[in-house]
């Protein structure tokens, strides 16, 4: 297969490099994408749907010819070993936290040749969560509970835990929050209770968030949170993707939420 610079013929198997891609005017590179990819929302008319988060159509993206494939985290390295043996070039972004979401988006721009408009873009990023974070000082700070998954229950990840301290909360897991894996982020429910935080976010990972649920579990009517009626969900494609949203609506829906319960 021939190499093009910049690649002509792009695969995103995941969302925010598809949203980073759009952002940066380059959408037309892309040939095909994930399943999940909802920003921006022409993008479910415009886009072939090739994989979901950690299966995809190995035949159908090869039948898109791609110059370049982006994938994404540990959850996707068979998908990018197939791939790479199939004769196809593969970036593989691992991010987990700020940093490394606003270098994935400049990561993202030299690959495609806008390393300016990348940097440009990042740099916007970089001044409104500085200008969030002033906004917050000298407000009181909530205790934050994120919750990713309910069963078991998984604390929020990195970018998750910095954003709720950006927005002007104390993430009461922060340190499990910067482990990679879900299974290094599995917290016990008496843990929840005896953090007593004063909100909880919760944005289960593909599927509808049910506070009855939460307020359910047993021991947890003493929670601040619970008890003043401080559960709310942040839709998983605002947060739980490491790129633009997170930065974007994902921050302002974790300010709302905060700012409610001062």
């Amino acid at each position: 297969m021939a190499g093009h610079f910049p690649p002509r013929r792009i695969v995103c198997l995941t969302e925010e490099t598809v949203e980073t891609l759009y952002l940066l005017g380059e959408q037309e590179r892309i040939v095909g994408v994930s399943g999940y990819a909802v920003r921006p929302p022409q993008v479910r008319r415009e886009k072939p749907r090739v994989s979901a988060f950690t299966s995809a159509d190995i035949a159908k993206i090869m039948a898109l010819e791609p110059d370049l494939v982006l994938t994404f985290s540990d959850l996707q390295a068979d998908i990018a070993a197939e791939l790479i043996r199939a004769g196809i070039a593969v970036h593989a972004f691992n991010q987990r936290d700020i940093a490394g979401i606003l270098a994935m988006i400049r990561t993202v721009g030299a690959l495609v040749g806008v390393t300016e408009k990348a940097h440009a873009l990042a740099s916007g990023y970089e001044a409104r969560l500085r200008g969030i974070a002033a906004s917050a000082r000298g407000l009181p700070r909530p205790k934050v509970y994120c919750e990713e998954w309910d069963d078991p229950l998984i604390g929020g990840i990195g970018w998750v835990s910095e954003l709720v301290g950006i927005a002007g909360g104390d993430d009461v897991f922060a340190d499990k929050a910067k482990a990679k894996a879900a299974k290094d982020r599995v917290i016990q429910p008496q843990e929840v209770v005896a953090a007593a935080p004063d909100v909880i976010l919760a944005s289960w990972c593909g599927k509808k968030v049910v506070s009855e649920r939460i307020r359910g579990r047993p021991g947890w009517d003493t929670i601040p949170a619970v008890r003043n009626n401080r559960i709310v969900e942040i839709k998983s494609p605002l947060i739980l993707q490491p790129g633009p949203a997170a930065l974007t609506d994902g921050l302002d829906a974790i300010v709302a939420a905060l700012r409610a319960s001062i």
